[in-house]
């Protein structure tokens, strides 16, 4: 049989990103080629001649991080995949929202991967899930290069890495090493809109709504969160945001489909079995549906959060669940602006005091008349009634192997 190689050389450039410092250049440089020569390594591995090379589409945002990330993405992350031997396309994005028009019109494809920030993923796997065949196309793995100046899920695929070029070759060789974990996805649905999909969470609220003027305050350097924050505290206080809440409690985990299905019997032991079962077996009534069991309550909180469980993926859980997290609004200023600094670091902090819920769906009735917007995913929607429902272990992400080996080891203990 005939066989080729699947990789093709290519030169590696030098790199940086996004909100990480990065060593001198020369060390830069060696993380690379360290990082290409074990790219080249699956590059080299033998094929037939008749097997086709995996397609890997890419959706690249080059204006994250500023602007930069279509550098650094050319630099770290481009001579890397193409050594790998991958069919690769990658998809620019000109505009905000384009990613999720994109995914609608997407051909068939190996592998998706996302380069940039939270609010590509956000785009991507919207556009993803709207798709008529979400159910086939959910299944198709997806990488993770963080190139944006926000990265959640990094926290949960990748190890902490304070190099900037390390951190995304990491991610990158991630992607060819094959290992992948599920996430939980998150859909949130208006009265009138389109669901918007999100694989971190909601928030709305005062620190939310701090949070986003932090830039504003650059000028002070790294006293600008805790001027966004104080400053904020100038409005009538306290800040409350009412609401009503009616909610579903964790669900059972079903077992995980196998990858593979087995494959179909003849079509005569298919006939046998059909006509055993209809004579042997007697036949069963239809059981009644019980009511779903909802609870409710009425909130007054200084901020409501609605998150996965992907910051804390437990692989071997028996129940599938979101968090919510109602923050009690009797707070001092003195203290909301020191939480808010520990809120920019970590989002979706439940602070001591706070009412929290595990949910597997909810609705959210806002007042007539409500003002501000939602968090999803770090993007700003417009508040408006919502009704969210965990989609459990809806998409595939790849992950580093130690990571996941962590998870496992965890979960063990």
């Amino acid at each position: 049989m005939d066989y080729r190689r699947a990789g093709v050389l290519l030169g590696s450039r030098p790199y940086a990103v996004c909100g990480r410092a990065s060593l001198p250049h020369g060390s830069d440089n060696l993380l690379r080629r360290a990082a290409c020569q074990e790219a080249q390594a699956f590059g080299n591995q033998l094929i037939p001649a008749t097997v086709p090379l995996k397609k890997a589409t890419v959706f690249l945002n080059p204006a994250a991080c500023k602007g930069k990330a279509g550098n650094l993405f050319e630099k770290n992350a481009a001579p890397i995949l193409h050594l790998s031997g991958l069919d690769v396309t990658v998809v620019k994005t000109d505009y905000e929202g384009q990613a999720k028009k994109l995914l609608e019109l997407m051909e068939n494809t190996d592998l998706i991967i996302i380069a940039g920030g939270d609010g590509t993923v956000q785009e991507v796997i919207t556009g993803l899930l709207r798709r008529a065949d979400e159910a086939a196309f959910s299944k198709i793995p997806i990488g993770f290069i963080p190139l944006g100046k926000t990265c959640t899920l990094s926290h949960t695929l990748y190890p902490e890495s304070t190099n900037q070029v390390q951190h995304i070759t990491n991610a990158t060789l991630a992607i060819l090493k094959g290992e992948t974990v599920p996430l939980d996805v998150l859909q949130i649905k208006g009265e009138k809109e389109q669901p918007v999909f999100a694989v971190s969470g909601l928030r709305w609220g005062s620190y939310r709504d701090a949070g986003v003027k932090v830039s504003k305050y650059w000028y002070l350097g790294p006293l600008k969160t805790k001027a966004a924050h104080f400053f904020s505290t100038f409005k009538e206080w306290p800040q409350k945001h009412q609401a009503a809440l009616m909610y579903l409690g964790p669900t059972e985990r079903p077992p995980e489909e196998p990858d593979e299905k087995p494959s179909r019997p003849p079509l005569y032991v298919r006939l046998y079995r059909r006509l055993r079962s209809y004579w042997s077996s007697p036949k069963e009534f239809p059981q009644e549906v019980a009511p779903e069991d909802w609870e409710e309550l009425k909130l007054s909180t200084i901020e409501l959060s609605i998150a996965t469980r992907n910051r804390q993926l437990d692989l071997t859980r028996t129940e599938d669940f979101m968090d919510i997290c109602i923050e009690a609004e009797s707070i001092s200023k003195g203290e909301f602006v020191h939480r808010g600094s520990q809120k920019m670091r970590d989002p979706h902090m439940c602070p001591d005091g706070s009412q929290c819920i595990q949910a597997s769906r909810c609705i959210l009735q806002l007042p007539e008349g409500a003002e501000g917007s939602f968090g999803i995913d770090n993007e700003e929607y417009e508040a408006m009634p919502v009704e969210v429902k965990l989609l459990p272990r809806k998409l595939r992400f790849f992950c580093d192997p130690r990571t996941r080996e962590q998870m496992l080891q965890a979960a063990v203990q």
